[in-house]
């Protein structure tokens, strides 16, 4: 994704970024980080997590605008389980994407897939970017997941976003931004997700790194 600044008529800095970034904090530094315990191995799987197979959860219903798109490769491991967690840690992400793109934190799909520090942080996110008056367009990928099961209700997911091809959008003129990309276009995520009495893999907790090495090889 080009990197999104923020306008400067804004309180913040012209040179800060708004990105879609926001489980329990971002990070600007350099090195990679790593959720203890994470697995490192790589996935053998092709498939989209909407290929997981389907529970009897009652889940809201996610549909992202025109011109907005999620793209989620090799997000399955074939491990029943890890295949759940996944599927919960990407819907997450389109939430988080959905909540930005209505310009609402109160989203069904915000307090459906985050919960704790996680969903403090991004309802504080969603607000960011309504301060600033923008949106954004485009495709998000989001690539080589790797996923550790703690224990039966306790999980750790990382993985990279590349945002190359989403850009800024004006809420009110609607007016795109294609900035060139840079290494902040990549992104990578590391995130605590909790089962909870429903069956769902809530985000709990996490951290990013933008401009990550391993991402953008």
């Amino acid at each position: 994704m080009k990197r999104r600044s923020l306008p400067v008529a804004t309180a913040v800095a012209a040179t800060a970024a708004l990105l879609l970034t926001a489980c329990g904090g971002e990070g600007d530094e350099s090195k990679d980080e790593k959720i203890a315990g994470a697995d490192t191995g790589s996935s053998p799987s092709a498939s989209a997590p909407s290929a997981a197979a389907s529970d009897s959860v009652n889940r809201p219903d996610i549909v992202l605008p025109d011109g907005v798109k999620d793209v989620f490769e090799k997000w399955e491991t074939g491990d029943a389980t890890k295949d759940a967690v996944l599927s919960d840690a990407a819907r997450a992400q389109t939430a988080m994407n959905d909540a930005i793109t209505q310009g609402k934190t109160d989203t069904p799909g915000l307090t459906f897939y985050y919960e704790g520090d996680a969903l403090t942080t991004s309802v504080k996110w969603v607000q960011k970017w309504l301060d600033a008056g923008i949106t954004y367009t485009g495709t998000t990928r989001y690539f080589n997941p790797k996923v550790e099961l703690f224990d039966d209700r306790s999980a750790g997911v990382s993985f990279c976003a590349d945002e190359t091809k989403a850009y800024n959008k004006d809420r009110e003129t609607g007016k795109v931004d294609k900035a060139p990309a840079t290494d902040d276009s990549y992104v990578l995520y590391n995130t605590r997700l909790e089962k909870n009495e429903q069956g769902v893999w809530q985000t709990t907790d996490g951290t990013s790194v933008r401009g990550s090495e391993t991402c953008a090889q």
